[in-house]
């Protein structure tokens, strides 16, 4: 493949590489293959209809010799945002000496990367171990406070944390690993959208935190809409960069285990921690331990897997507690919310719900009575699955 440097390019050539990637039904594959035969996107748009007919279909042959019609506007753009970011706006092309060289391994590597984020973050990624986490948009409160724990200890202990800054338990796992000061890398965030635009829009703040400390990457241009087909196809990314992926908790229909998938046919190891089989949440995952992937209930077991023995350092606790944030007004409803289906203590309801523990007490007390609620020994208590006739 050979070599470009975009923070060097003239116009004409980072317009060639921006023509290629908005040319319809090129896309990655039909890309590479273009690259390979003719060499710079330029090359490529220097070539004949009979030419390009060697390499691809003539529909597509054809599709790369018409100009978009959005290039100009999207050029002009785009070399904006090179310029605004203060040396923190990037683009890699798939030529560049720079590209990360993990996902040059995977099948249908970008033609080109957006990238924002920090010197020291920038210069970090080439070496930082990586590792994945991903899970449900809507986890329960310890699923959610399972993934920003791990998050924080694995990036004690060296790692970085990748994921899609969705909902739920992408965006714990981002936070957990951005409690770690001291990381020149604690998190990358792969997006579904042009970098100029945060999906979802509640996690503006949380972007703008990625980005003062980790990186923010994408592979579709800038202005790009945060369309349904973008995140399955993002998540190849998220493993691919990493060397495993840590699957916390799925439901069986999830984007998290297309993630899992994708890691595997790339040839990584696939974490999972086990849940309640009364949990919904709990059975992507536990159908992925079914198939293979390595069961996980502390962070030393992902610190021991072959990938990361190189890595040395004091584990963390992989456990904390978080407020669920729920907003019903039935106060059963609630704390069967924050107690989830994992055994919790009173001391972690407490300061999952904020109540007095006066309040906290009855409350268990009563659905104890209503046998929702088992007390275990050690002063644990664990939601119950009711009788079915």
């Amino acid at each position: 493949m050979p070599a470009s440097n975009p923070q060097s390019m003239d116009a004409a050539e980072l317009g060639a590489w921006l023509r290629l990637q908005l040319t319809p039904g090129i896309g990655s594959v039909h890309g590479c293959r273009l690259l390979k035969a003719f060499g710079l996107p330029t090359a490529v748009f220097r070539q004949s209809l009979s030419a390009l007919r060697s390499v691809v279909s003539e529909r597509l042959a054809q599709s790369v010799l018409e100009v978009p019609p959005d290039l100009e506007p999207r050029l002009r753009t785009l070399m904006q945002w090179l310029g605004a970011g203060g040396g923190q706006h990037r683009l890699l092309t798939l030529g560049d000496p720079s590209y990360p060289a993990s996902l040059l391994n995977i099948d249908d590597p970008p033609l080109m990367l957006y990238v924002q984020g920090n010197d020291a973050a920038w210069q970090a990624l080439e070496q930082a171990p990586c590792v994945a986490i991903v899970g449900s948009r809507n986890p329960t409160p310890q699923g959610a406070d399972n993934a920003r724990a791990f998050a924080r200890s694995l990036a004690q202990a060296g790692l970085s944390i990748v994921s899609g800054m969705a909902l739920g338990v992408d965006a714990a796992a981002h936070r957990g690993a951005l409690e770690i000061q001291e990381s020149a890398l604690p998190t990358i965030a792969v997006v579904g959208t042009g970098l100029d635009r945060v999906y979802p829009a509640q996690h503006t703040k949380l972007a703008i935190e990625i980005a003062a400390r980790g990186l923010l990457i994408s592979e579709y241009p800038l202005d790009t809409a945060p369309l349904p087909a973008h995140f399955p196809r993002r998540n190849r990314l998220i493993s691919g960069l990493a060397r495993a992926t840590l699957v916390v908790e799925a439901a069986l229909q999830s984007g998290s285990l297309i993630t899992a998938q994708q890691a595997l046919e790339q040839g990584k190891d696939v974490f999972a921690i086990p849940g309640s089989i009364h949990s919904t949440q709990a059975r992507g995952c536990n159908a992925l331990i079914k198939q293979g992937a390595q069961l996980v209930d502390s962070v030393q077991d992902i610190l021991d897997a072959p990938s990361f023995q190189a890595i040395h350092t004091r584990q963390a606790s992989p456990y904390t507690a978080e407020d669920p944030g729920t907003d019903t007004p039935d106060a059963s409803t609630a704390l069967l919310n924050a107690l989830g289906f994992d055994p919790g203590s009173l001391e972690v309801l407490q300061s999952r719900t904020g109540w007095e523990t006066a309040r906290l007490q009855a409350q268990l007390m009563e659905l104890e009575l209503q046998g929702q609620v088992g007390r275990l020994p050690g002063g644990l208590f664990q939601r119950l699955q009711p009788d079915r006739a």
